[in-house]
């Protein structure tokens, strides 16, 4: 019995000992795990547990506003009420949204559009559902919020443009970053970001944006804001000085507004700076920032008028007869003719089998140069272009700033077009012919040129033959520092004074001598007279029937089979400093329909005289009515 007794006290404590020795291995893992865990990985574990507990946002810089020449604001932002849903805080996004679209108004597309988004970008990624609410909707929302899961509700800024129509071609908009151009910096998928989409918005948006900033919150383990930690508001955007003149620029708009479809550029002759640029119709480009529709986006696109296009840089037409200004330098400096060289104009000339026509179906009779652009004679521009030759005159097209870009700094410049033999080889693939130069001589045929283009040829002929360059940044603003420089000594072209005089003092002839094509529109204050040259572009082929049946009143035609009228002046005549090209989609005679307009802007221009006053001072000068010719 004893003997038992030891053999199972053995066995207990062999048991024991086990049991001890095992829970004596547990602890040693678990204090060994506990030490990993709280002292070799503590650093890592400390960086996880901050990352569940602190957010870092990205905050969106105030984007730099765009300013005329006197600080007058163009482009500025405001406050915008907005709502954003997060998808990876919404259990059921769809259902979310069905409950938002009980507080606030929501659309089918609404819907669609953000679901698509949702799919799109990121879980974590805020997608704005409504902008520019008001402050009753925006207080609606925020007061459900703990019923709607990931929505929540944002006060940002958003881009506004005070003048909207006045000045949309030139400023441009701004919008979403589409697809294509997210490039895989987080500030682009931001809902109320916006970067520049066209005109001085686009060109200079890199300096517009800004940088952006961060805010560190604090969030409770369901995601809710607690505090903010920390805050860093970026850099803001740099504002953009421009060269235009916003009275001006209003003043040039009303009146071209008065057409169905017109452009005009004015610019100071001696910088390029543009003062004031316009085409009707325009947009409003607050529809772009806030969100246009797809009704509205088919509206603008099928227009036939093109309100989307800035027709004084993208629209290219025939020049008609202010061609004749860059024929006549050419046929002069060429050698080809001289200023007391007669042509002798009885109402048509013959090449071979063809007959080519004056717009004066009698004649004009024997006309000097200087008669020749007075009267703008076709006949005697067909003469002058048959002995120049088209290479002569495609040589100082080019030099005059035709069949380039200008290099402003706009989007969306078209270059125009100055034909050559080579290029009529390369394109059509036929010779060139002797008739195509009579036509070229008038401008009509191939030749194409842009409203800016025509201001520029003005510019470097009443400059005294500088490569003038036009610009819409002004030069004193900050970040210009290389068009400043190529601005500020224009290169010569090479073009005589004295054929440069015989060319402007046809031009005052055709405006202030008695028979001149616009004499009509002449400025009569002294002091403040123009000088110019119509144009009157045919957009169809006359027909003999129609020649024959004595000329169609232009206001009898169809409206898109009218002639485009065209008018280039400048003033004062005798010390010219502003410039005014003007273009009236089938206005028909460019004496009778752009003249008039070109008259009233450069009189405002003399009146305010912006070139005189100092930047960032209001004009307070020229508060003369001068008389205006009927």
């Amino acid at each position: 019995m004893r003997q038992l007794d030891q053999i199972q006290t053995k066995q207990f404590g062999r048991r024991t000992a086990i049991l001890v020795g095992g829970k004596l291995a547990l602890f040693a893992a678990l204090v060994g795990r506990m030490y990993y865990l709280q002292v070799v990985e503590s650093e890592k574990y400390q960086t996880l547990a901050e990352d569940n507990r602190i957010n870092l946002r990205l905050l969106p810089p105030p984007r730099g506003r765009i300013l005329d020449r006197f600080g007058v604001p163009l482009a500025v932002n405001r406050q915008n009420y907005h709502v954003v849903v997060v998808r990876e805080e919404a259990v059921d996004i769809s259902a979310t949204l069905d409950l938002l679209g009980q507080i606030i108004s929501l659309s089918d597309e609404d819907k669609r559009r953000i679901l698509r988004e949702s799919e799109r970008k990121r879980a974590f990624v805020p997608i704005t559902v409504r902008e520019n609410l008001t402050w009753e909707e925006f207080s609606r929302v925020e007061v459900n919020t703990p019923d709607l899961p990931g929505v929540r509700t944002e006060v940002g800024q958003s881009r506004y443009y005070p003048y909207g129509e006045a000045l949309a071609h030139s400023v441009g908009y701004v919008a979403a970053a589409s697809d294509k151009e997210l490039d895989g910096d987080p500030l682009l998928e931001l809902p109320d970001f916006r970067i520049g989409k066209a005109g001085i918005e686009k060109v200079y948006d890199s300096e517009l944006r800004g940088s952006a900033g961060t805010s560190q919150i604090e969030v409770n383990a369901r995601g809710r804001v607690i505090r903010e930690l920390a805050r860093d508001e970026g850099v803001p955007g740099k504002d953009v000085t421009l060269t235009i003149d916003f009275e001006l620029q209003k003043f040039l708009i009303d009146r071209i507004s008065q057409e169905r479809s017109a452009a005009a550029v004015l610019m100071d002759s001696h910088t390029g700076d543009v003062l004031a640029m316009g085409s009707t119709p325009g947009f409003d480009p607050n529809e772009f920032n806030e969100g246009l529709s797809a009704a509205r986006w088919k509206d603008l696109t099928s227009d036939v008028l093109s309100p989307l296009t800035n027709k004084a840089t993208s629209g290219q037409f025939a020049p008609g007869s202010t061609f004749k200004v860059a024929v006549a330098l050419a046929a002069l400096e060429s050698g080809a003719a001289d200023p007391s060289t007669r042509v002798s104009c009885q109402g048509v000339i013959q090449l071979g089998d063809a007959t080519f026509h004056c717009w004066k179906h009698e004649g004009h009779g024997v006309l000097d140069m200087h008669g020749g652009i007075k009267n703008s004679c076709d006949v005697y521009f067909y003469e002058m272009a048959r002995r120049t030759g088209i290479d002569k005159i495609a040589e100082m097209a080019s030099r005059l700033g035709l069949g380039s870009l200008t290099g402003i700094d706009l989007t969306g410049e078209r270059p125009g077009l100055i034909p050559t033999r080579e290029w009529k080889k390369a394109t059509i693939g036929q010779s060139w012919t002797q008739g195509e130069t009579l036509i070229t001589g008038i401008g009509q045929g191939f030749v194409l040129a842009t409203p800016l283009q025509l201001a520029v040829m003005l510019s470097r002929v009443t400059s005294g033959g500088r490569a003038i360059v036009p610009r819409v940044r002004r030069s004193a603003d900050a970040g210009v520092v290389q068009v400043a420089a190529s601005q500020s000594e224009p290169r010569s072209l090479g073009i005589s004074p004295g054929s440069l005089q015989v060319v402007l003092s046809g031009l005052n002839a055709v405006v202030n001598e008695q028979g001149g094509t616009a004499y009509r529109a002449r400025i009569t204050q002294a002091g403040w007279e123009m000088g110019g040259k119509s144009g009157s572009a045919q957009v169809r082929r006359i027909t003999l029937a129609e020649r024959e049946h004595k000329k169609i009143r232009p206001e009898d035609k169809p409206w898109r089979e009218r002639d485009n009228a065209l008018f280039i002046a400048f003033a004062p005549v005798q010390s010219p400093r502003y410039v005014c090209s003007v273009l009236v989609e089938h206005g028909g005679g460019g004496s009778v329909a752009a003249a008039p307009i070109a008259r009233d802007v450069l009189i405002e221009a003399q009146r305010r005289d912006p070139l005189g006053a100092q930047p960032d001072q209001p004009v307070v000068r020229g508060t003369d009515n001068p008389k205006v010719p009927s």
